[in-house]
């Protein structure tokens, strides 16, 4: 990661995203915590994170209105954006006005896509291919290493003076982030002009999704999977009520230690992807989190510890695989669309498992749904472990044998560019 780290334009997106992240991870936590303190409801806490993810259903028109703008400029105005769709939170009081801190997760889950999106062919433009997964790692680094604290610190602030300062601090956090970014100096590209039909162009990242060998199984795999790790978002709560017998609050507790884990996950991360493959680290990132689900179906704190460890190891290389995948296997084009039709595509079944298990969880014993989510996800890594070749390690990919082809016109079509562009980045990368 020190590569990637000497470059000056990624210290400057790195510096800005940990302003922005720092905020997520105080955030959002505190909205089902704050949901669960007027509600007394386990279900309607876990329901928040499920409208968070909900928006994702967007993902096809949030990619292509990405594709549409330069990344740079795009990204400081949905930053911005973001802050000001947290103003809301100020007028919650009460157990009324559960349906303010909803919306308000629901339209951050809609900034959350699109920043996805952006950042995704940000990170790509100022990268070099050989290095996009030291950047992701890194910046997943950052993200799990804040569990430590944010979580634990939004839940203590939120104890001693309620949800206004959060959102407060949060909204700091975005705007700083803006700013920073605001500051970033990079040439870009103008974006191809629009001449197919709305719903082609609407189509493209879905239908290349499909047509990649590697992406196709990465997506299967890891969808699979989330149907059911969606459980844990309102199983946790139970675990930690009904198992452990302690307040909500407490899960701040265990967030951070599974931050400790995707820390250590972060870090191996880049070494996982040179080692298997960006398919074979997100094989091994949700076959992790199996053994941990069924840790949980236990009340014991130690084995719970032991447990949120390995689940916080699984999720960077799951995110750090998928998304450096993405970015080698798509075109510049059309890097939005694919972005954001990848998050939907995995946190679509994430939302429907979420919403079930709330459900779930007030019907059936909380250790008996871990046990079932601990057997999905084993079976579900070990299917993406059988597929690895489909994306061997950078090093061990084929040289192409014949130089690349002259650029295309700037006159040809928006498609036939994104053709262009996947058969270069074929050969090139030598995957088929």
């Amino acid at each position: 990661m020190r590569t990637v780290l000497r470059r000056p334009d990624f210290r400057l997106l790195f510096g800005a995203l940990l302003a922005s992240m720092a905020a997520e991870s105080i955030l959002l936590l505190a909205l089902a915590i704050w949901v669960k303190d007027l509600t007394g409801s386990d279900g309607l806490a876990g329901a928040t994170i499920f409208a968070i993810i909900a928006p994702m259903t967007l993902a096809p028109l949030v990619g292509w209105l990405v594709d549409r703008y330069r990344r740079r400029p795009f990204f400081v105005a949905a930053n911005l954006g973001t802050a000001v769709l947290l103003t809301p939170l100020f007028a919650v009081r009460d157990g009324a006005d559960v349906w303010i801190i909803y919306v308000v997760a629901a339209l951050y889950g809609l900034s959350y896509l699109t920043l996805t999106a952006t950042l995704s062919g940000l990170i790509r433009q100022l990268v070099p291919h050989e290095l996009l997964a030291e950047a992701n790692g890194a910046l997943q680094t950052v993200r799990q290493g804040l569990r430590l604290g944010g979580p634990l610190a939004g839940a203590v602030l939120y104890a001693a003076v309620g949800g206004w300062l959060l959102t407060t601090l949060a909204m700091v956090g975005f705007v700083t982030a803006a700013v920073v970014v605001g500051l970033l100096r990079t040439a870009e590209v103008a974006p191809a002009p629009v001449t197919l039909r709305w719903s082609a162009e609407l189509g493209a990242g879905l239908r290349h999704l499909a047509g990649e060998p590697a992406l196709r199984r990465a997506l299967l795999g890891y969808g699979v999977g989330s149907l059911v790790m969606g459980f844990s978002e309102s199983l946790i709560f139970a675990y930690v009520d009904q198992g452990l017998g302690r307040d909500a609050a407490f899960v701040g507790v265990l967030v951070t230690v599974q931050g400790i884990g995707g820390l250590v996950g972060g870090l191996l991360s880049p070494a996982v992807v040179r080692r298997v493959g960006e398919v074979g680290a997100l094989a091994a990132g949700v076959t992790c989190f199996g053994p941990a689900a069924l840790a949980l179906a236990w009340p014991d704190l130690r084995l719970g510890v032991l447990a949120l460890l390995l689940a916080g190891v699984s999720l960077p290389l799951t995110m750090v695989g998928l998304t450096t995948l993405v970015q080698r296997r798509t075109p510049p084009g059309l890097l939005g669309r694919v972005t954001a039709a990848s998050e939907a595509l995995v946190s679509g079944p994430q939302a429907f498992s979420i919403g079930f298990g709330a459900v779930l969880v007030g019907a059936f014993d909380y250790r008996l749904l871990f046990v079932l989510v601990g057997v999905i996800t084993t079976a579900a890594g070990v299917w993406l472990w059988c597929g690895r070749r489909l994306s061997p390690p950078v090093g061990r990919r084929r040289t192409p044998p014949h130089p690349l082809p002259p650029v295309p016109s700037p006159r040809r079509s928006p498609e036939s560019l994104a053709a262009h562009e996947v058969v270069a980045t074929t050969r090139r990368d030598g995957w088929s």
